[in-house]
């Protein structure tokens, strides 16, 4: 699993920030968090390629949406004609809807736009779903887990090989798959080769948000966390006042929550060239890496048992 940070600002962009957005490229599925205005640039300058079928909205503010008009217009030139869906919280479909078609055109490819709700299953694959989750802001608002499901155990083909004499062939895969095989007279089971599941991986972005108990449920053992982190401790009546976090509020969510990496995003204007201080101030609540997100940052997230 990939991220790709596209906007890291607060608000609005700078020389050297844009606005919120995220790429996450999980196994050849890319999925798009947030459309701050500029996202496609940065989706060109950063080589994340546009082939995006899902765009997963926390909230309707600017910094998070002005983005998309224009990525859909690309995707048009570019003679898409695979579906878009925009996940959206409840009750913004509309606002959404007259965001695409502010300029009196619609795409030429289908755009389906849907309402989620914290707790809702966003999106249902094989091997992960994407849930959102309750976030405290200003708007309506949500966050997202991608959480992968838990992988095979490992299979231990010395046993198998050496000790029950079982050669290699068809009968690994169906015992790897939890089928019961039948050799030299006796039937083998799964767990006699096969080790306990191990855990899949699980990344969080929680948008703009202040520190909430919901966020620290839904991140418990996260490998990524990504929250907001528009101010420092000097600005703690700010943050509380616009509904965001400080760097240790984030830092206080990810110990809560036993997060292996937080990733501090939504950076206010006023840190320019000082954002270092967001990470220091995130480091004296949390012992885990924490580190603050700049754009064109790669982040290749780690299986739990480091494979």
């Amino acid at each position: 699993m990939r991220v790709t940070f596209l906007g890291t600002s607060g608000a609005i962009p700078t020389t050297q920030r844009n606005t919120s957005s995220i790429f996450v490229n999980r196994e050849g599925d890319y999925h798009l968090f947030d459309c701050g205005e500029g996202t496609q640039r940065q989706m060109m300058r950063y080589g994340t390629g546009f082939a995006v079928d899902h765009l997963f909205v926390t909230h309707l503010h600017g910094d998070h949406v002005l983005g998309i008009p224009g990525l859909l217009q690309t995707f048009d030139f570019n003679d898409r004609e695979e579906p878009v869906a925009i996940h959206t919280p409840a009750g913004t479909r509309g606002n959404v809807k007259q965001l695409i078609e502010a300029n009196g055109t619609t795409p030429s490819y289908p755009v389906r736009i849907n309402e989620v709700s914290a707790g809702d299953t966003v999106l249902d694959r094989p091997e992960y779903e994407i849930r959102a989750i309750a976030t405290d802001h200003r708007c309506a608002s949500v966050g997202y887990v991608l959480a992968e499901d838990d992988r095979k155990g490992e299979f231990d083909r010395e046993k198998a090989e050496e000790e029950l004499g079982i050669p290699p062939g068809p009968k690994y895969s169906k015992l790897h798959r939890g089928e019961p095989v039948e050799h030299d007279g006796r039937t083998i089971e799964p767990e006699e080769v096969v080790g306990p599941a191990r855990p899949g991986r699980t990344f969080v972005y929680t948008g703009d948000t202040l520190p909430t108990e919901s966020v620290v449920e839904a991140s418990e053992g996260a490998d990524l966390l990504v929250h907001d982190a528009t101010f420092a401790e000097d600005r703690k009546e700010r943050a509380k006042a616009t509904a965001h976090s400080t760097a240790k509020e984030a830092a206080d969510v990810a110990r809560q929550a036993g997060v292996r990496t937080l990733a501090l995003t939504h950076v206010s204007t006023r840190y320019a060239g000082q954002a270092e201080k967001l990470a220091g101030e995130a480091r004296e609540r949390f012992d885990g890496e924490a580190f603050v997100a700049e754009d064109g940052m790669e982040r290749h997230v780690q299986f739990p048992d480091g494979e």
